[in-house]
């Protein structure tokens, strides 16, 4: 039988409950392709479900939500579904199980990459570059001329999200750690890097935009930066909490909202591509940035796909910057 390594867990904790094991590969049957890896993405949520922050279908799972590779080998086509061949470039950022070096999946979970990005750019790009497509274009739709705040700028998602930002004409204020990540948030086209441990970012929005607030404000770190964010939001602003990287955001009290008008939303990439004409939309969108140069990814680290523990553990003490990428 053929067989793949995967990196899987079969319980819920952390990096240690990471096993780097050897899996039964199927052939793919009807509307399923064979992919090979050649980068896979490493990402927050990745961690969410190791720890059983977010749940995972069951046990034993392998981890992992975005690839990309070639095809390998396809089944029959599925009815109305998408047609790949072997030797393709294809993606994915959205499907649970992507720590292997190779599996079998629905086609229709897949996208091809265009002539002129790289494997590692795919990779590192389709979950945090939708994500930041839904953000800026679906959830709050960036106008040019606005300011929108970002925070952990200097992220995966946050390089991608300011460079979509400027490329809609705003003005981008973000969020960082250390001078470092503030200087690669410059180089990615921030106009306003904020070092959030030696400034207070409340004050320093305040200054930027002459005491008025921001229309948006782009929140994945969670719990440490919520209430500071929704003192810089504008009449009407919409606070978007998008991920939980400091911890989860604690129950809030909707009268909270009623004297600015504010908007709170908690969304997540799975329903804006749930359809395949969305995820097309999406992965078009981004990937063409990309090719066009409009969106740079910036690979801050590679780490063995076998050692992806050691992946998990420098992401979640924030020593990482820019995208990660785990190399089969």
């Amino acid at each position: 039988m053929t067989t793949t390594m995967a990196i899987r867990i079969h319980g819920l904790g952390g990096p240690e409950m990471m096993r780097w094991e050897q899996l039964p590969l199927p052939e793919p049957g009807p509307g399923e392709v064979l992919v090979r890896h050649e980068a896979v993405g490493l990402n927050f949520i990745d961690t969410y479900h190791r720890s059983g922050l977010y749940p995972v279908p069951s046990l034993p799972a392998v981890l992992g939500m975005e690839a990309a590779g070639v095809v390998e080998a396809a089944g029959p086509p599925a009815t109305d579904g998408p047609t790949f061949r072997a030797g393709d470039r294809v993606a994915y950022g959205s499907v649970l199980g992507g720590y292997c070096e190779r599996r079998v999946m629905p086609a229709e979970q897949l996208v091809r990459i265009p002539d002129g990005v790289a494997f590692e750019a795919a990779a590192a790009a389709m979950l945090k570059g939708m994500t930041s497509w839904y953000l800026c274009r679906r959830t709050y739709r960036v106008r040019a001329g606005e300011t929108v705040l970002i925070h952990a700028v200097a992220g995966g998602v946050g390089t991608i999200l300011c460079q979509w930002c400027k490329a809609l004409g705003a003005t981008v204020i973000g969020t960082a750690g250390s001078a470092e990540k503030g200087r690669l948030a410059r180089a990615h086209g921030c106009d306003h890097v904020i070092l959030y441990k030696e400034e207070d970012f409340v004050e320093r929005v305040g200054e930027i935009t002459g005491g008025e607030g921001v229309p948006v404000v782009f929140d994945g770190v969670g719990k440490a930066t919520f209430d500071g964010s929704m003192e810089c939001l504008a009449l009407f602003g919409m606070m978007i909490t998008f991920g939980n990287a400091s911890g989860p955001v604690p129950p809030l009290n909707l009268l909270r909202l009623s004297a600015r008008g504010i908007t709170v939303a908690r969304p997540s990439l799975k329903p804006y591509i749930e359809r395949r004409e969305d995820l097309e939309e999406a992965s078009s969108e981004l990937l063409g940035h990309i090719q066009a140069g409009r969106i740079e990814l910036t690979i801050g680290q590679r780490f063995p796909l076998s050692d992806a523990a050691a992946a998990h553990r420098a992401l979640e003490s924030r020593q990482t910057q820019g995208c990660t990428i785990l190399v089969p």
